[in-house]
């Protein structure tokens, strides 16, 4: 459901992601510097102000965000912490469990790449998963990530998180390929991956051809 606090925090977390602050997406976009500043989200006499839906396709257009992507920042596991409806159901101590391979195949992520449907299997988790609600786990399979990481050690993925430059993250594209790699530059449009090992190629992708990214954020060794 829409409601004036998950369309300005779906605002907020767009301009985070593009390491903006409310001021600067609104520059971004065109719009005046403070469109977006939290005194303009009430009036004077109380009442709530709404961005326009011109302001909105404005900032969507200025970042090569889509609507899907805005639409996901209002998602309650985005902004209030509880996981997205269908997705794996948090358990005590335990984590949703993929392969790599597997997870270049569909069915098993939704429009967020928040874990969802069946063929998960479960790991334990070194903490407790009600602090980072949506976590789940990947195996590494092959020797793509050496020397960082080797085949069968255990990724744990926070999606949703803010991501910056020098992250450690996992990314799938469009196309279905899943990958480890260093975030080295990001911008409006388009992101450049560093790989983990040496032997493969850094890559570098539109953000029309990624689906999801999610920070790495602990790992198995």
């Amino acid at each position: 459901m829409f409601s004036h606090d998950t369309i300005w925090s779906a605002i907020d977390r767009l301009a985070e992601r593009h390491q903006l602050t409310p001021s600067g997406l609104a520059r971004r976009a065109g719009l005046d510097p403070t469109s977006f500043n939290k005194s303009k989200r009430l009036s004077a006499d109380g009442r709530l102000r709404w961005p326009s839906t011109e302001s909105i396709a404005k900032v969507l257009e200025a970042t090569g965000a889509t609507i899907d992507q805005f639409m996901s920042y209002m998602h309650p596991a985005q902004v209030g912490g509880s996981l997205p409806e269908g997705a794996f159901p948090p358990q005590s101590g335990t984590i949703p469990l993929l392969g790599f391979a597997q997870a270049g195949t569909g069915g098993f992520f939704d429009d967020g790449g928040f874990p969802a449907g069946q063929g998960w299997d479960v790991v334990e988790f070194p903490s407790s998963p009600d602090r980072r609600p949506g976590v789940y786990a990947l195996e590494v399979q092959g020797d793509s990530m050496l020397p960082l990481y080797r085949d069968g050690d255990v990724l744990i993925v926070e999606p949703g998180a803010q991501v910056r430059r020098g992250d450690r993250v996992v990314v799938k594209t469009r196309e279905g390929e899943v990958m480890a790699k260093v975030l080295m530059r990001q911008t409006a449009r388009s992101i450049d991956l560093v790989s983990l090992n040496p032997d493969h190629a850094n890559r570098s992708f539109d953000l029309t051809d990624v689906e999801w990214i999610a920070r790495i954020i602990w790992a198995s060794q």
